[in-house]
């Protein structure tokens, strides 16, 4: 890793350290934006509830009724949305998905304006919610308008950082926004633990603080192996010798997590539909039933969460990542492929599809686990609710981290081969 550090700042790899140093600018500007507040509004002091996860995701933008509440929390909802649809829901968009590159364009566009319409009706439900009664509706607009700039705004440089820094542009945004909350969680941490009092309540309280560091710590390298993790098929070619390509064992690779963290963002979604109903309506029969059965800070609610998030992992897996156990086994068939000890056809496929039933259980085990822990912490102790112990935003971090080293990996890779090669 150090050695490839080293790599991108040398002479020969001046344009990814331009790529990456562009990024860090939009980041500043990103920065810069979440903490110019909607004129004409104040700082949210309410506990947020269900959108903490957007608020982290955001920078704490919207705690602060920043320009960029929304953040791009829109995009994502349509990009679910548009999803879900290619699964053989609307001919149409399954037939997009299967055009190659113009059928993805068509798709992206489709997603960029169906972002932009759930903005402006997000950004409405947050100025009625935030607003009170006492605006008008020319002030419900302006703040609508502005929030749902905020967003574009958002999306664009996020398409720069994707055309012309190094990453996902998006998904950048995301890491960064969850990036920005991490030290101020880390002091309310610090803060809960260690308390004024005698010498030793402050040596205990940085006892439990340091602890707290190293169960973050462990927690990370874990969603790490966790994310590296695979399951290998071995596949043995019938036209191939394992001679001829220098005795390597062929093998598909099952991620132990392969829906990666979007069964958890479903399942969050679906959960905060409640109770954002319930904010906008403000009646209190309603808003007590959603508080006490399906909040997941409650017992049903928590069920419902997990539950929920197993489901979305088994549909996400199966439909929409592209690991169809059918399709799979009929691309190992033509090209001459089979699993060693399993027949080509049905047997195949059914064991395929074994073993992705058991790697998905044990993922979405694992994505329960990580989405859970912040729940059972924030219920079971003193810590305030902006402090968090694993959680979506870790798994995102983690992820997009992953993800956007191996880009930059595969690039001096690539480099590095076009030379030897020229030599």
């Amino acid at each position: 890793m150090f050695k490839n550090i080293k790599q991108i700042f040398s002479a020969r790899n001046k344009d990814i350290k331009n790529k990456i140093l562009f990024t860090l600018l939009i980041l500043f500007i990103y920065k810069l934006g979440t903490a110019v507040r909607v004129p004409g509004t104040e700082n949210i002091t309410q506990d947020l509830g269900f959108l903490e996860l957007l608020n982290v995701m955001g920078g704490g933008s919207l705690k602060n009724f920043s320009i960029f509440a929304l953040g791009v929390t829109p995009y994502i909802s349509a990009s679910i949305i548009v999803q879900l649809l290619q699964m053989d829901i609307i001919p149409y968009f399954s037939n997009l998905a299967k055009e190659g590159y113009s059928g993805r364009t068509k798709l992206n566009k489709i997603t960029r304006y169906l972002g932009i319409a759930l903005a402006f009706l997000q950004g409405l439900v947050m100025s009625f919610s935030f607003l009170g009664e006492a605006a008008t509706s020319m002030e419900y607009l302006r703040v609508t308008l502005i929030l749902t700039a905020g967003t574009c705004f958002l999306l664009w440089l996020g398409d720069q950082i994707t055309r012309k820094g190094v990453g996902n542009g998006i998904s950048i945004l995301i890491m960064a926004g969850i990036l920005i909350s991490t030290p101020s969680m880390m002091v309310d941490a610090f803060s809960s633990f260690v308390v004024s009092g005698t010498t030793q309540e402050v040596a205990l309280g940085v006892t439990k603080f340091i602890l707290f560091l190293l169960v973050y710590i462990a927690i990370v390298v874990g969603v790490v192996f966790i994310e590296k993790s695979e399951r290998r098929v071995p596949i043995q070619y019938s036209n191939r010798t394992s001679t001829a390509y220098g005795a390597k064992q062929t093998y598909i690779p099952f991620k132990l997590n392969s829906a990666g963290v979007m069964p958890v963002i479903f399942a969050s979604s679906l959960v905060s539909i409640p109770s954002l109903i319930a904010t906008f309506l403000k009646k209190d029969s309603f808003s007590l039933f959603v508080n006490s059965y399906i909040n997941y800070n409650t017992v049903t609610g928590f069920i419902l969460y997990v539950l929920l998030i197993i489901l979305f992992t088994y549909l996400y897996t199966f439909m929409a990542s592209g690991l169809k156990p059918k399709e799979v086994a009929e691309n190992i068939n033509k090209q001459g492929g089979y699993v060693p000890g399993i027949r080509p056809g049905n047997e195949t496929k059914n064991y395929i599809s074994k073993v992705l039933s058991r790697t998905t259980f044990l993922g979405a085990i694992f994505l329960v686990i990580i989405a859970g822990l912040p729940i059972l912490v924030s219920n079971l102790s003193s810590l305030p609710t902006s402090v968090t112990v694993g959680g979506t935003g870790l798994l995102i971090v983690v992820g997009v981290a992953l993800e956007t080293y191996n880009q930059i990996e595969s690039s001096l890779s690539a480099r590095k081969y076009e030379r030897d090669y020229r030599k």
